[in-house]
C-alpha cells in the first residue's frame, strides 16, 4: 500500500481551526488585557481645569484635582499605571531647567496627590528636560545649540531624586543621554530609594511622529523648527537600538522602552527576544492622531482598530504599553469581559 502524504492540503486545511469561535479563542497566541495598559496623562497648574488638545481629539491636559478624579476612574478599569507629563509655563523655563527638579513642582505635586490618594495605581514619571527649557531640547546647550551630555546628566539625576522623593514608583529617562542610567540608579541608592524603578527610555528614535506631544506640552514653539537627532536615534538603525539597550541594562534600568511603536515593532521584537527582560512600547502622539483622524473621518472602525493596534504590540513582544487608547480600550474589555 502506498503511504499517503497527510501532511499538506487537503488533510490539512489551515482555515478547519478558524471556522469556529471557540477554536480560534483556543488557539489564541496573544491576549491584551488592561494589566498591559499604561496611560500617559498631562497636567497642568490650576483648579477644576482643563484644556483641549486640539492635535489629539478627546485627551485634555488637566489640573492636579482633576487628574485624582480620572484616577479613581483608572483604578477602577484596572489600569495599573499612569505616565505623568507637565505642562510647564513659560515663565518658569530658564537655560538651566531649574523648574525640572523643584521639589513644588507640577510633576512632583502631582506625583504626592495620585500616591495619596491611589496608593495602589503605578505613577511613572518622565525624566527630561524639554518641557523646563526655553529651546525645547531635552538637556543643556552650548553656544552652538549642541546638547552637552554630562552636564545634562547632572539635572536628570536631581530630578529623577525629586520625582522619588515625592513618591514615583517609576522613574522614567526619556531623554538618551550616555550614561544617564547609571547615575541615577547610583543616586537613587545612594538616597535610600532602593525600591524605585526605572523605566528607560532606551531606543527612543528622532522621529517625527512626536508632533502632537510637542504641542500637549508646550514645547514645539520653543523648539522652532530644530530636531533632536543628535541624540536621539537614527529611525534607520536597528542594531545601535540592541547596544542602547544592553547599555542601560548594564547600568541598572528595570524596564526598557522602546518609542515610537507600530512604525518599531521589529525593534520591539528583537528587543524582547534578544534580553527577555520587561519590555515596553510607546504608541506615540502621531499615531494616536493618525487613527483618530480616520475613525473621525469614518474610514476605521474605533473599537476594532484602536485593539487590533494594541494587539499588535504584544504580538511583538511588549509587556506594556503606553498609549493615548488606554482608557478607552480598558472600557472595552471589562464591556467583553461582563
Amino acid at each position: 500500500m502506498t503511504q499517503q502524504n497527510l501532511s499538506g492540503f487537503p488533510y490539512t486545511r489551515m482555515r478547519r481551526m478558524r471556522k469556529n469561535d471557540f477554536s480560534r479563542r483556543l488557539m489564541r497566541e496573544n491576549v491584551l488585557t488592561a494589566n498591559d495598559l499604561i496611560y500617559p496623562m498631562f497636567i497642568l497648574e490650576g483648579k477644576n481645569k482643563r484644556e483641549a488638545i486640539s492635535s489629539m481629539p478627546g485627551i485634555e491636559r488637566m489640573s492636579i484635582d482633576l487628574l485624582v478624579e480620572e484616577a479613581k476612574e483608572l483604578v477602577e478599569l484596572g489600569i495599573p499605571a499612569i505616565a505623568i507629563f507637565p505642562v510647564t509655563g513659560q515663565e518658569l523655563k530658564t537655560e538651566l531647567a531649574e523648574e525640572a527638579y523643584n521639589p513644588e513642582g507640577l510633576a512632583q505635586k502631582a506625583v504626592r496627590a495620585v500616591k495619596a490618594a491611589f496608593p495602589q495605581l503605578g505613577v511613572i514619571t518622565d525624566v527630561a528636560l524639554d518641557p523646563f527649557t526655553v529651546h525645547g531640547q531635552d538637556g543643556i546647550i552650548d553656544e552652538n545649540g549642541y546638547v552637552l551630555n554630562d552636564i545634562t546628566t547632572e539635572i536628570l539625576v536631581k530630578q529623577a531624586l525629586s520625582h522619588a522623593e515625592a513618591g514615583a514608583d517609576v522613574v522614567a529617562p526619556s531623554d538618551m543621554m550616555d550614561g544617564r542610567i547609571a547615575a541615577i540608579r547610583a543616586a537613587l541608592e545612594q538616597q535610600g530609594y532602593i525600591n524605585t524603578s526605572i523605566l528607560a527610555y532606551s531606543a527612543k528614535y528622532a522621529s517625527s511622529y512626536y508632533g502632537p506631544f510637542r504641542d500637549a506640552v508646550g514645547s514645539a514653539g520653543n523648539l522652532k523648527g530644530a530636531d533632536k537627532k543628535t541624540y536621539q536615534m537614527d529611525p534607520a538603525n536597528a542594531d545601535e537600538a540592541l547596544r542602547e539597550v544592553a547599555l542601560d541594562l548594564e547600568e541598572g534600568a528595570d524596564m526598557v522602552m522602546v518609542k515610537p511603536g507600530m512604525p518599531y515593532l521589529d525593534i520591539v521584537s528583537s528587543v524582547k527576544q534578544t534580553f527577555k527582560v520587561p519590555t515596553y512600547a510607546y504608541q506615540v502622539s502621531g499615531e494616536y492622531a493618525m487613527h483618530m483622524a480616520a475613525i473621525e473621518n469614518g474610514w476605521l472602525a474605533e473599537d476594532a482598530i484602536i485593539m487590533e493596534s494594541l494587539l499588535a504590540f504584544k504580538r511583538a513582544g511588549a509587556d506594556g504599553i503606553l498609549t493615548y487608547f488606554a482608557k478607552k480600550a480598558a472600557v472595552l474589555l471589562k464591556q467583553n469581559n461582563a
